[in-house]
């Protein structure tokens, strides 16, 4: 349940005990200046209803034909949807509790996604699939084990012909396991582990730089090597101070720009329905923006988030930001479209 959630309903018990009107407890909006922005489409909602069920997209962009990309997103009640950029289902998968998702083009061994699996939740596992775009549908590779704990966040870092995941419990373990694609079931070992204090999720990889960034909810954004070889300690380079971000620090995506360190960090700053933005370059502050009323609604309470840039066609010619919308009344929760140009643009990058 997401934290704003909970203190509503407190703040009911606590009417009906003191018998007082009741409040509309609201979380605490950041001061900082916060550009907005419109979502130029949205998703058709999830299938679960009156349940915090849609979570976390990851988009696959159609190099030949960027109007016909693809977004897998997870129901982490029930499964993995594929939408194309019009929002529509073209297919969806029973997967059962899958949490997060990521996924990589990898050339001969075609399109993997993974998704953290959380169906049991003393043993995680690393749910893979392989999309096919001519089909819109995943097919089932197999399960991965990633160590002890409750399966929460996954990122993929792929090393020329190497696939590795990071696999964030919910305990703030993460656990690398290289991957093994090779044999007619996938395998995978755990090369390494970091570990943050407290509850954590969402990650991502920068591959230029080898850069990780993990987000732990109610402390802020690390960074640690991605290298199987690097230290397992990591550096703090954004607070959830109140303002960058109000907590919880959820989702994590990267639009990367050039072939160096150039490019921006997407943070979702769950508590205040914002997103941070900072520079890959330095870690500095960029500014924040929010995704507000318009023809497709805005966004609450986002738990995952994803970026890609490059032409989408010509609803989102310079690149597509994808946001969970926590709260979509009357419909179920569902994924918002943003262009990346319209972000640019309201923050002056």
């Amino acid at each position: 349940m997401h934290r704003h959630n909970i203190a509503v309903l407190l703040g009911l018990l606590s009417f009906g005990a003191a018998g007082c009107a009741p409040q509309e407890v609201r979380p605490a909006f950041s001061s900082a200046p916060t550009a907005s922005v419109q979502a130029r489409g949205e998703t058709h909602a999830v299938a679960t209803t009156d349940a915090d069920a849609a979570d976390d997209p990851a988009i696959w962009r159609n190099p030949a034909d960027p109007a016909a990309s693809l977004i897998v997103a997870t129901d982490k009640k029930a499964g993995l949807y594929v939408y194309n950029l019009s929002g529509e289902v073209q297919s969806f998968l029973d997967a059962g509790r899958v949490n997060n998702v990521d996924l990589r083009d990898m050339g001969a061994a075609g399109i993997i996604v993974a998704a953290s699996d959380r169906i049991d939740k003393a043993s995680p596992k690393l749910a893979l699939f392989r999309l096919d775009p001519a089909t819109r549908t995943l097919t089932p590779l197999g399960k991965v084990p990633v160590g002890t704990g409750e399966a929460y966040g996954v990122c993929l870092y792929r090393e020329g012909s190497k696939l590795t995941a990071f696999n964030v419990i919910k305990d703030g373990t993460i656990n690398q396991v290289e991957l093994d694609l090779s044999g007619a079931a996938p395998a995978g070992r755990i090369v390494r582990t970091m570990k943050l204090a407290t509850q954590s999720e969402g990650c991502v990889v920068d591959e230029r730089t080898h850069a990780l960034y993990v987000a732990e909810e109610d402390a802020g954004v690390w960074k640690f090597d991605a290298r199987a070889t690097g230290a397992a300690a990591g550096t703090k380079i954004a607070a959830a101070d109140g303002v960058q971000i109000v907590a919880d620090t959820e989702g994590l995506t990267l639009a990367p720009e050039g072939d160096g360190n150039g490019g921006y960090l997407l943070v979702s700053s769950q508590g205040d329905n914002a997103y941070a933005v900072y520079r890959l370059s330095d870690d500095s502050y960029a500014g924040r923006f929010r995704i507000g009323a318009g023809k497709f609604g805005a966004t609450e309470e986002t738990d995952g988030i994803d970026i890609a840039v490059g032409d989408f066609g010509p609803n989102y010619p310079g690149g597509l930001f994808i946001a969970q919308d926590g709260v979509n009344p009357p419909r179920a929760q569902n994924f918002k479209l943003v262009a990346w140009d319209d972000i640019r643009k309201a923050l002056g990058l």
